[in-house]
C-alpha cells in the first residue's frame, strides 16, 4: 500500500510542477498579448490620423491596397524605367502564360486608375510621379 501512495505523491509533484510551468507560460503570453494589443491600438490611431490628414484637402480617403499589390509596388520602387505585365509575372514567378499576364495587366491597370502607377506607353507601367507640392505661405 505504501508503494501506491508513493506513486501518487510522485505524480502529484509532477503535475504540480507542470501546472506551475503552465502558469508561468500563461503569464508570459498574457504580457505578450497585452503588448501586441497596445501596438494594434497605436497603429489604428496612426492610421486614423493619416486618413484624417489626407482628407483635410477635401479629397476622398485613400482605399488600402490588398496585400498582393504591395509586392507589385515594391518591384516598381526598384525599377524606375517601368515594367510590363510579362516582366512583373516573370519576376514574381507567377508564370508568363497569357492568363497570368492578362491578370497581372488588370492589376496594373487598377493601380493606374488609382493614380499609383502610370501607363507611360501602352503596356509599360511606371510609378506615378508625385504631384508638385506648393509651399504653404504663413499668413501671420
Amino acid at each position: 500500500m505504501r508503494q501506491l501512495l508513493d506513486k501518487i505523491e510522485a505524480r502529484q509533484r509532477l503535475v504540480h510542477e507542470t501546472a506551475e510551468r503552465l502558469r508561468e507560460q500563461i503569464a508570459e503570453l498574457t504580457e505578450q498579448l497585452a503588448a501586441a494589443e497596445h501596438t494594434l491600438e497605436r497603429l489604428e490611431t496612426t492610421r486614423e490620423t493619416v486618413l484624417e490628414l489626407a482628407t483635410e484637402d477635401g479629397a476622398p480617403p485613400p482605399e488600402p491596397l490588398p496585400p498582393g499589390y504591395r509586392e507589385l509596388l515594391a518591384l516598381f520602387e526598384h525599377n524606375g524605367d517601368g515594367l510590363r505585365a510579362r516582366d512583373v509575372c516573370r519576376t514574381l514567378g507567377t508564370g508568363t502564360e497569357p492568363r497570368h499576364t492578362e491578370g497581372m495587366r488588370a492589376k496594373l491597370k487598377r493601380l493606374d486608375n488609382r493614380g499609383i502607377l502610370t501607363e507611360a506607353e501602352p503596356g509599360l507601367f511606371t510609378f506615378t510621379p508625385p504631384a508638385p507640392t506648393t509651399p504653404e505661405t504663413d499668413s501671420s
